[in-house]
């Protein structure tokens, strides 16, 4: 490897943006080269930023992958337990300082956070990626993509509606399939496909029967039954709820619909799960975006702009290459959301990291929220369409988040931390453990080793970090260990690198990896284990529409797929002010939809918010330019 340049740590630690500003990135072509990518596989975005070609995959099909390596957490709470910082930090401390071949793989942040009230998402302190401003804005206009995609989907749906509305049968086949020279008509690839759906076998449209043409021009999509929704990569509450079509020409065709934020979209999921250009195409020809009149489910494919949606996505199959602040690589890649979707970054990524690190190498990939969410979805949704399997589970805590658990008081933004979170207390951090065992356990039931990560504050004790890291040991964690990357960039992070390298070694092939549930499972019984095996729930509730939602996708044939719990990332449980770890409680499934394209459904079990939006004073107050540096 290239000479990574020494962090110039100072005390006390600097703003995220001038430790950012004050490290020189290092040419992409250079670290290219240090990981054996060729000049050819890669697409410059400036000297700084690449995105990667699948041709990488290729070229190295017959490697040995590298050691897999997950990042989780305990319950988050509002103090924040810096999983993203810990990540980076452990991939500093493999790379620059142990000299392992290391990449992270991270998810994309929206714009909205950004400039919302969490700010940016690129670690913190002396364990971050740069550019900052890069990775937390356009990128490589990624976001922007799916945006564009997800929006030309909305807008078929509703103009299919209308044109069914105001057109007889013959109009509407006479300009699907228009003559051309020569009184010629033909069918598009996409149109066959829908005959054969429909079991049509024909290829010649002046063959079909009155009866055949009605079947293909009418898709007869039912309103309340779109699940699309327009996007935007802003928080904007005042598009939560819309009326769309109250323009004259839409002939008083309206609807009541609303936004989403762009990474919630389903084409983002479909992005993070995908492993090739074939299957993205396919997975989009399969998203189920309403259903007709009977109840039959409407796809992309039907529409009939599921090529169109390929081709304006073709782009972000390649993951972005950034860098940390000592100079290892990071594949920046998807950005799903973690409730109703797996919350990981993407699989193409993991796949690509793992070949470029070789055998010896590691690949440290993060989970979304808690490990109650993010890690169960990696690895029974995730891991199961990658078939990768991670050698080591890093589950990250700190001792003022443990405090909250152990039942300390409510913390209120912009008003000072209430002293037990300041002092030294045994007591709440022994009782706000249970959390960490909790998690342990259900790590435990994936048959992956855990290595405990504390991150430490400045307020901790030191018998405090102690009693963590001991409490760790004893509920099973291989290792429990103080980090301070933070304050100290990837050195603060060794004894972790160290943890996690021994742990990694002795895991090889990973043969206690099992997923929590078989797909063969009904809906119902995928739902009840997660609830009582993984969440410590004792009843599944459904409501009436979750009944004949599951009755529908069984009847469908979608009840095989996996489950991607909707739900609080502040508690195990569906109420986000029961702390700890909680048992014993029911949890009420209010409704169930699917992602079929990306291959998954989702049961709701309260109110999940899609389109955040803007706080009385948003960060982006703190966001300016430098008119004379471009800074």
């Amino acid at each position: 490897l290239a000479a990574h340049m020494p962090l110039e740590i100072r005390s006390p630690v600097p703003s995220d943006i001038d430790i950012a500003q004050s490290v020189k990135p290092v040419n992409m072509g250079e670290m290219a080269e240090d990981f054996g990518i060729k000049q050819e596989e890669m697409i410059n975005y400036g000297p700084y930023k690449a995105k990667i070609s699948l041709d990488v995959l290729k070229r190295l099909k017959d490697e040995k992958e590298g050691n897999y390596v997950l990042v989780t957490g305990i319950t988050p709470t509002p103090l924040g337990e810096g999983k993203s910082t810990t990540s980076i930090g452990l991939a500093q401390a493999l790379g620059a300082h142990l000299n392992r071949k290391t990449i992270a793989c991270l998810r994309q942040p929206s714009q909205g956070p950004t400039f919302g009230i969490k700010g940016g998402a690129a670690g913190g302190g002396y364990s971050q990626i740069i550019p900052m401003e890069d990775f937390n804005l356009h990128l490589t206009g990624d976001i922007h993509a799916i945006s564009a995609a997800n929006n030309l989907l909305a807008a078929a749906i509703d103009t299919r509606i209308f044109h069914e509305s105001t057109q007889k049968d013959s109009a509407l086949f006479n300009r699907l399939c228009p003559k051309k020279k020569g009184g010629v008509r033909s069918f598009a690839p996409t149109m066959k496909t829908r005959l054969r759906k429909l079991g049509i076998e024909k290829d010649d449209p002046d063959t079909l029967t009155e009866e055949e043409i009605a079947k293909f021009v009418r898709l007869d999509i039912d309103p309340q039954t779109i699940t699309v929704n327009r996007v935007v990569d802003v928080n904007d509450r005042y598009l939560r709820k819309i009326t769309i079509g109250q323009s004259p020409t839409e002939k008083g065709k309206t609807r009541e619909t609303n936004f989403d934020i762009s990474v919630a979209s389903e084409l983002m999921a479909i992005l993070a799960l995908t492993d090739s250009l074939a299957d993205l195409r396919e997975r989009i020809g399969n998203m189920v975006v309403a259903s007709n009149s009977v109840g039959t489910p409407i796809t992309a494919e039907d529409l009939g702009v599921a090529g169109a949606l390929t081709v304006l996505m073709k782009d972000t199959l390649m993951p972005s290459m950034l860098q940390t602040l000592e100079n290892t690589p990071v594949l920046v890649h998807a950005g799903p959301f973690a409730n109703i979707a797996h919350g990981n970054s993407s699989i193409l990524a993991d796949k690509i990291a793992l070949k470029l690190v070789g055998e010896d190498g590691y690949v440290v990939t993060e989970a979304g929220f808690g490990a109650d969410i993010g890690a169960e979805k990696f690895v029974d949704i995730k891991c199961r369409y990658s078939g990768l399997r991670p050698n080591v589970a890093v589950l990250v805590c700190t001792v003022r988040a443990l405090k909250m658990h152990g039942g300390g008081p409510p913390v209120v933004a912009g008003i000072s931390l209430p002293l037990e979170y300041l002092e030294e207390n045994e007591e709440l951090v022994t009782k706000g453990c249970e959390n960490l065992q909790k998690h342990i356990e259900n790590l435990k039931k994936f048959g992956v080793p855990i290595v405990v990560a504390v991150n430490k504050f400045s307020s901790d004790s030191d018998k405090e970090l102690q009693l963590v890291c001991d409490l760790a040991k004893s509920y099973g964690a291989a290792a429990g260990v103080v980090c301070n990357n933070w304050a100290e960039g990837g050195k603060g992070a060794l004894e972790l690198a160290k943890a996690v390298e021994e742990v990694s070694k002795s895991n090889r092939g990973c043969p206690d990896f099992k997923f929590l549930y078989p797909l063969e499972k009904s809906i119902k019984e995928k739902i009840e284990t997660i609830v009582t095996e993984y969440y410590g729930g004792s009843n599944v509730e459904y409501s009436e529409i979750a009944e004949k939602k599951i009755k529908l996708y069984t009847e469908q044939g979608f009840d095989k797929l996996p489950i991607c719990m909707a739900k609080t990332h502040l508690s195990f449980s569906t109420n986000p002010a029961l702390k700890g770890a909680p048992s014993g409680f029911t949890v009420t499934i209010r409704d169930i939809r699917s992602s079929i394209g990306a291959g998954f459904l989702y049961p709701l079990c309260g109110p999940i918010q899609t389109l955040p939006g803007l706080p009385t004073r948003p960060c982006f107050y703190d966001i300016d330019i430098d008119v004379e540096t471009g800074n």
